[in-house]
């Protein structure tokens, strides 16, 4: 059944709110309800994944201020290692390639913001490269209710067994966050390729293991989410556009709507909450939602 309609645009946008930066699922609880509606095929698809998109404007909104203040400092830091560049060649009278070893040692060390902005390009990465490979075979196989089940119980079980074993803190400020961390969390964040796994809730489980402060976490995984989740949007909107009617493209609009503003207070209130609690809470439903499906199914 492909029928989509404005009823359909809210129910989804309300779900995709909820979940899009909760460690549980937005995908997964999107394919659920889906087919609770009777609303699956390729056109529903396109529309679980497009409707993220209110969702990634909820976070530009959201981190406007330290957006924009990440962008201007970075842009001030990027002059500056032109200028260190420039005064090594005249002191040392070396324009070779051992110019750059020094001054990218200081630079990593003194210019926190570029390289911030830098290490999320690198985190960006590996799910963009593998679900570029595979996105056509995950978007026919896995899919279904009970992969979502399976992985609902896998990444809860997980989360479970990270809380159990906290790990010392190494970093507790985001711009503290480095390459080789960026790129740990980015290889974790494949996992989310699976429906069901979530996005949010690999990357912070990766940010975890890494040693990164909960709260941090958290908010490194909605920085990230805005080159992944916007890249996997728009390559989804363009692969298939020509799907949706007038009809379809209005109903769409309407859930992103609500998918932003929804998001827009769960983010307010997940990080709040992650300030206090651990993530249990959300394996423990993963977990029991899991397997209810699993018995289901």
């Amino acid at each position: 059944m492909e029928q989509f309609g404005p009823g359909q645009a809210v129910f989804l946008g309300l779900i995709e709110g909820l979940t899009e930066f909760l460690p549980v699922s937005s995908t997964g609880h999107l394919i659920l309800a889906g087919h609770w509606l009777g609303f699956t095929g390729t056109l529903a698809v396109s529309v679980d994944i497009c409707i993220q998109f209110g969702s990634i404007l909820a976070i530009v909104v959201y981190e406007r201020a330290k957006i924009l203040a990440l962008f201007g400092k970075a842009v001030e830091e990027q002059a500056a290692i032109r200028r260190m560049i420039h005064t090594h060649r005249e002191t040392r009278g070396d324009s070779s390639l051992q110019v750059w070893g020094p001054v990218l040692r200081r630079s990593v060390h003194e210019h926190r913001n570029l390289w911030f902005l830098i290490g999320l390009g690198v985190a960006f990465l590996p799910a963009a490269i593998v679900g570029l490979l595979t996105h056509d075979w995950i978007e026919t196989y896995l899919f279904s209710p009970k992969t979502v089940a399976i992985s609902l119980v896998v990444g809860g079980l997980i989360i479970l067994l990270v809380e159990m074993r906290p790990k010392p803190i190494r970093y507790s400020e985001l711009e503290q966050v480095g390459l080789r961390t960026a790129f740990g969390v980015g290889i974790a964040q494949c996992a989310a390729l699976i429906p069901g796994m979530s996005r949010s809730g690999s990357t912070i489980v990766g940010g975890l293991l890494l040693g990164v402060d909960r709260k941090v976490a958290t908010e490194y995984s909605f920085f990230l989410a805005l080159p992944t989740m916007f890249a996997a949007t728009g390559y989804k909107f363009v692969q298939s556009y020509h799907l949706f009617s007038a009809h379809d493209a209005a109903a769409l609009a309407l859930g992103m709507v609500v998918s932003f503003l929804v998001a827009w207070a769960v983010i307010a209130l997940f990080l709040s909450f992650v300030k206090r609690h651990t993530l249990r809470v959300f394996a423990y439903y993963r977990v029991a939602v899991g397997m209810i499906l699993l018995l289901v199914i």
